[in-house]
């Protein structure tokens, strides 16, 4: 193929999957880390009471708590009473669970290349349509706990949606300018450098073999590593973190716009229940309106010349049930002894980002919850910190690469700094038990609605970079042509322990009254992870991926 041809094929693709980034982390932004929880737990305030008598209406208290009222509220589901904090909580965690056995059920049907852009269409409009739904359901409603349904059904079909886009960056970095070049100085240096004809003929062959597989990121081929060699692999490294950044710029330039347009109902109507299911409705239709780009622009098979795993079947001797239970089959495989074995670096990996991606996220979710109901912030003032993490977050990472190749930090090392910033906000949030911080002091510990400002900035900053490493490290570790199947894995790792997470602070609110409490519990779990991820020998888990499936 012409070079020009190649270039221009090449920008389209990395155009479509930038404009599905574009469209569905505005619903992340928007909805899933900010209105979300804020409206589930608006819909059960709407219909709970004030405890602990639990005989008042949630609803008779407006504006700002009287000092002398404990302003709890509790709602009845069934025969249980729930804090209206931890409902949402609890929606979530469900909606995480069913995410998790819908990526595992879809992951080999992912692998194929033909299918990859259908299944993340369909679940993108899944998604789309249920977070659409808001619009029309009020809080008011006999129905009203239809948004539960819909919440976890917008969840799922981003989750496995974004399985499905993830499995493109690989052969998005692969194929980049500057991977390329160094691919072919890589390929001149055998040249010159072999004089036998038939190891030179049986390395030609395999670096022939190794060029048709535009999906493989793990590239690298010679038994001896020469200077060509190891430019190469530092390049592919970097074109991966790279694009995996601008990925999520992309994506949180998009739900800063919607936030602030957002913004202007939230704020006329006072956080009222229909300005919060009108932002969610918004990212909804955003998030359908531009995935139609993607759906043009990312290819299908007949686009681009991808690897498909030995263990996968002809087009024609499978079913989609057939294939699901495959995929089930085929993670317990994944997940023997013998199998660990054989990818210790990138099942070291999953572990540390079990931790930590449950760490992260819920403690994105416990700010806005403790904002909401410890600091009693309004509806707007969460709009402008959810607005404000996300721009800090395009800051964070885009910043963070040009860091790194001006250091030549690796992506493990830019990764493990990153996990350490964030590990102290919850540390400083636990510092709220003070005396100090409880008697005349009027900052410090998170006691004041001031701090979450400054700490929305530091975390947006850390968060940004810290998804888009995140990915790209992971790119480093996965077998080639079974992307999907181990992004797969990737995505219930992460939902695994997100089911735990918010389930633990749920817990630890309604047994406490006080949400602070599970900064402790966030502490811990980002702290845990640090000595997992140094374990982590990224070299060494290259090449043991190359050879799982070689």
């Amino acid at each position: 193929m012409p070079v020009t041809v190649m270039s221009a094929t090449y920008k389209q693709r990395l155009r479509g999957w930038l404009s599905y980034a574009f469209a569905s982390e505005a619903f992340v932004v928007v909805s899933l880390t900010l209105f979300l929880p804020i409206c589930l737990e608006q819909f059960a305030r709407d219909n709970g009471f004030l405890q602990p008598e639990k005989t008042e209406p949630c609803s008779s208290l407006s504006g700002s708590v009287p000092a002398n009222v404990d302003g709890r509220c509790a709602v009845k589901i069934g025969w249980l009473w729930i804090d209206t904090a931890s409902f949402s909580l609890y929606v979530y965690s469900m909606s995480v669970a069913l995410q998790a056995l819908t990526v595992i059920s879809m992951g080999s049907i992912a692998d194929r290349s033909s299918y990859r852009k259908p299944l993340l269409l369909t679940f993108a409009a899944i998604g789309a349509f249920s977070a659409s739904l808001f619009l029309p359901l009020s809080s008011t409603s006999p129905l009203w706990m239809v948004s539960a349904l819909f919440a976890i059904l917008a969840n799922v079909g981003f989750g496995a949606s974004v399985v499905a886009m993830n499995a493109y960056l690989p052969s998005l970095a692969k194929d980049s300018p500057e991977v390329v070049q160094a691919y072919s100085e890589v390929t001149s240096s055998f040249e010159n450098r072999d004089e036998n004809s038939a190891l030179t003929a049986s390395i030609d062959l395999e670096l022939e073999r190794s060029l048709e597989e535009v999906s493989d990121p793990l590239l690298g081929h010679p038994i001896h590593p020469d200077t060509a060699q190891l430019t190469y692999t530092a390049a592919l490294s970097r074109a991966t973190s790279r694009i995996s950044s601008l990925g999520i710029a992309s994506g949180y330039g998009a739900g800063i716009i919607l936030l602030l347009v957002a913004l202007i109902p939230v704020t006329r109507m006072q956080g009222s229940t229909f300005s919060l299911r009108l932002a969610i409705g918004l990212s909804g239709i955003w998030w359908a309106l531009f995935s139609i780009p993607a759906a043009v622009w990312l290819p299908n098979v007949s686009n681009i010349d991808e690897p498909e795993s030995g263990s996968i079947k002809a087009d024609d001797d499978w079913t989609f049930s057939s294939e699901i239970a495959v995929a089930w089959k085929r993670l317990g495989v994944m997940l023997r002894w013998r199998e660990i074995k054989r990818l210790r670096n990138t099942f070291r990996y999953l572990a540390a980002w079990f931790l930590l991606s449950d760490g992260f996220t819920t403690i994105t979710s416990t700010a806005i919850l403790f904002g909401k109901t410890t600091l009693h912030m309004q509806a707007s003032s969460l709009v402008l910190i959810g607005a404000i993490t996300p721009l800090s977050g395009i800051i964070g990472s885009l910043v963070s690469p040009i860091l790194q190749r001006k250091f030549m930090w690796s992506n493990l090392h830019v990764l493990v700094l990153l996990v350490l910033m964030v590990s102290l906000i919850p540390a400083y949030g636990c510092l709220g038990f003070l005396p100090v911080f409880k008697g005349t002091a009027r900052f410090g510990g998170l006691t004041t609605q001031g701090e979450m400002f400054g700490l929305a900035v530091y975390f947006g900053f850390a968060y940004g970079a810290f998804q888009s490493y995140a990915r790209a490290l992971y790119a480093e570790l996965l077998p080639p042509g079974e992307e999907a199947r181990w992004y797969g894995l990737f995505s219930i790792t992460d939902k695994s322990s997100s089911f735990v997470g918010p389930l633990i602070v749920g817990l630890i609110a309604d047994s406490t009254g006080n949400i602070r409490y599970a900064f402790f519990f966030l502490v811990f779990m980002v702290w845990a992870a640090v000595p997992v991820l140094l374990s982590v020998d990224v070299d060494k888990g290259r090449q043991d991926a190359k050879n799982y499936v070689s």
